[in-house]
């Protein structure tokens, strides 16, 4: 099947006027409901103590959609992968609750953690993190072969044809280029079939097409085969791929951006910073040319 990259999505153009976006805090339940698939609610990470201590993290509410592809964005320093780290375990927090798929994650101590990693959430990271001596086919499985859980070869042949590796599986990573190595990065963390896959800069390392191609794979994925994606990225086209995407400012959660595109995006992060592009101000033509989302802004302040 072919994965449609955001030129698939282009609209009519419309007038070159400045956008205008306005990001607000989206609500949270005290109690998520099922359509949640991980949430955290007053989420505190600090690093280090006294006079030295950062807080990277500060009071962070936040609830991630099942079935759904969220990009989590910010300034340098705002807390971004600090927030993903926390949610997938990877980083202990200093208070608050994370919950993934109704496990307390911020409850468990190191084995258990290692355990829920292994068996319910999938990793994508910007390095590939492939084993060298195996076959794209052998990375892919791997996770299973660990834990000593069977291929369900149906589902298994579905994520190597949605990436497009059918004919790659006997390569080694060497016989590989960056984006079919990042693929194989892709269909390792869904083959398990996890509750949530965390990516981190997944496209940190790779060319614009196969950019495209990793993140069709990922939004795929998530539209036709009900997986759930949080994703941090710095890049406003790698963002537009998502669902939704939430804003992070000195450890905080200020706002969130629905159906985004690339334009849309850069002039929140421009709210958030003050910067101004070296293009100039992003403006609805700049919004029709590029990302799978729509033209809605959405958001209810808290």
């Amino acid at each position: 099947m072919r994965i449609p990259s955001p030129r698939a999505f282009r609209r009519a153009r419309t007038p070159d006027v400045p956008l205008e976006v306005r990001l607000e805090v989206p609500p949270v339940a005290e109690s998520p409901g099922p359509e949640v698939i991980a949430w955290a609610r007053g989420l505190v990470k600090v690093y280090g103590s006294g006079q030295t201590a950062v807080r990277a993290l500060d009071g962070v509410d936040v609830d991630f959609g099942r079935a759904e592809m969220t990009a989590i964005m910010g300034p340098s320093g705002s807390g971004k992968s600090t927030l993903m780290h926390c949610m997938a375990g990877l980083d202990s927090v200093t208070s608050g609750n994370v919950t993934v798929d109704g496990e307390v994650v911020s409850r468990m101590r190191e084995r258990a953690l290692t355990t829920l990693r292994r068996t319910r959430l999938g990793f994508v990271f910007q390095a590939f993190n492939l084993v060298p001596t195996l076959t794209a086919e052998e990375n892919i499985t791997l996770p299973l072969d660990i834990a000593r859980r069977p291929v369900d070869r149906e589902y298994f042949d579905s994520v190597v044809d949605a990436v497009g590796l059918r004919d790659r599986l006997g390569h080694r990573p060497s016989e590989l280029s960056g984006g079919q190595q990042q693929r194989v990065a892709c269909a390792r963390a869904l083959v398990a079939r996890p509750a949530v896959v965390f990516a981190d800069e997944p496209t940190g390392n790779l060319d614009s097409r196969s950019s495209a191609e990793v993140l069709g794979f990922l939004r795929h994925s998530v539209d036709e085969l009900g997986q759930s994606v949080v994703m941090v990225t710095h890049d406003p086209t790698a963002a537009s791929y998502a669902h939704r995407v939430l804003f992070l400012a000195d450890g905080r959660l200020v706002g969130e951006l629905r159906s985004p595109t690339p334009a849309k995006i850069l002039a929140a992060l421009g709210q958030l910073t003050g910067a101004t592009t070296k293009a100039g101000p992003a403006t609805e033509a700049d919004a029709d040319t590029a990302g799978p989302g729509s033209e809605r802004v959405a958001g209810t302040g808290s």
